[in-house]
């Protein structure tokens, strides 16, 4: 049974990510020390608890280099799929099915350079 004192996992969850975040988006759960303080106050491991909380989309989970980074999904930094929509705009069309530009002059490839 929970302790009625404590505060709510979500609640523990969103202030250590604002609180040792630092000028990041997100945290380094086990470099910044949470999952150390997470066990010390609920006494339980915190990765069920991260991953609900994932799944419920109030954070966001990242594998990473010695354990994972988690963010407020808010702040997640943008997934290479998100990028490449923004590269390419909704209109996707590659720059060989554009049509010329009427002020472009189309002259062939070009010539070598002759060698000294």
């Amino acid at each position: 049974m929970k302790d009625k004192s404590k505060i709510k996992e979500e609640e523990f969850v969103r202030q250590a990510i604002l609180k040792l975040r630092g000028k990041y988006k997100g945290i380094h759960t086990v470099y910044s020390g949470f999952n150390q303080a997470f066990k010390q106050y609920y006494g339980k491991n915190p990765i069920e608890a991260t991953q609900k909380l994932a799944e419920d989309g109030k954070i966001s989970i990242r594998l990473v280099k010695g354990g994972v980074m988690i963010y407020l999904s808010e702040d997640l930094p943008k997934s290479s799929i998100t990028i490449l929509d923004e590269i390419l705009g909704e209109d996707s069309t590659t720059l060989e099915e554009k049509p010329p530009d009427d002020n472009l002059e189309i002259i062939g490839p070009a010539e070598e350079e002759e060698k000294e």
